[in-house]
Formats: structure tokens, sequence, C-alpha cells
């Protein structure tokens, strides 16, 4: 499955409101590096203490998690950051209905801090951070994305 095409315009104005509720200017690199300015913009608000952009968390935790299955294609394991988006990926046994075998969820914070390497997997699912269930359910492998 091809990953969600994001409306630039409307991740840049997210990334922007971001960027103002964090008191910096607006985001002035290339068009295309857009959604990846998210995710750091993101995490710097939750360094901060502040409740992220709802858009702006949401567009970089689809980019990231779009990201992932373009690495690692497959459907054997379904990767679920409620309430912003979920994906399949990881080759290997396919399943076609109802709940996949191998799930792993997380709040959106954890799957960015564990896609950009500031949270390894062994340590958040030490934590509790990571719901994880199945033989294939640990990403350990496939991450950190950057």
């Amino acid at each position: 499955m091809p990953p969600r095409r994001l409306d630039p315009e409307k991740v840049r104005v997210a990334l922007d409101a971001q960027l103002a509720e964090l008191g910096e200017p607006p985001f002035d690199g290339p068009a295309g590096s857009v959604p990846g300015a998210c995710a750091p913009a993101v995490l710097a608000a939750y360094d901060a203490g502040l409740t992220p952009v709802r858009d702006a968390a949401r567009f970089a935790v689809r980019h990231l998690l779009d990201e992932l299955a373009a690495r690692s294609p497959g459907r054997s394991v379904e990767v679920r950051v409620p309430p912003y988006a979920a994906v399949q990926c990881v080759a290997g046994p396919r399943h076609t209905r109802g709940t996949p075998p191998n799930v792993i969820e997380t709040d959106p914070r954890t799957w960015l801090e564990l896609a950009t390497g500031r949270l390894s997997w062994a340590d958040a699912a030490a934590a509790g951070r990571i719901s994880a269930s199945g033989a294939r359910a640990d990403l350990s492998d496939h991450l950190p994305l950057r």
C-alpha cells in the first residue's frame, strides 16, 4: 500500500503553528523537508511542557509511520499510534481478517521518540510505553528511522 500523501500546505501551516507556539520563526527550509521538520518541532513542544499543536503532531506521526512502512514493507505487523494513524509493515506472514497477530501500540510522543532515536525500543518496552503482542511485534531492528 503506498503511503498517504500529506497535503504540503496543511503540513506547513501546522508546522508554522507549532513553531509559533514555541516562540520560533516560521519554517524557512525547502518545501520537501516540511513533513520531516514536524517531528522535531512537536518533540520540542513536549520538552517545553506544552501540548503540541494537534495537526503538527498528527502529521509528524503519519510521516514517520509512512517512512517505517516504506523502509520495512510488508503486512505482518500493525503499528498503531492512536488517535493519529496506523500502518502495516515488516515482511512475513500476512493476516487477512480481524486483528493482526502482531500488533504494536504506543502514544504519539513515544512513537516520535522511538522513530527519531531519542528513545530505544528496549527502554520504551521496559518503561511500559509500548504495548506489543505477537512473535514479530518488535521493531528494534527497524528503528530509529533517522
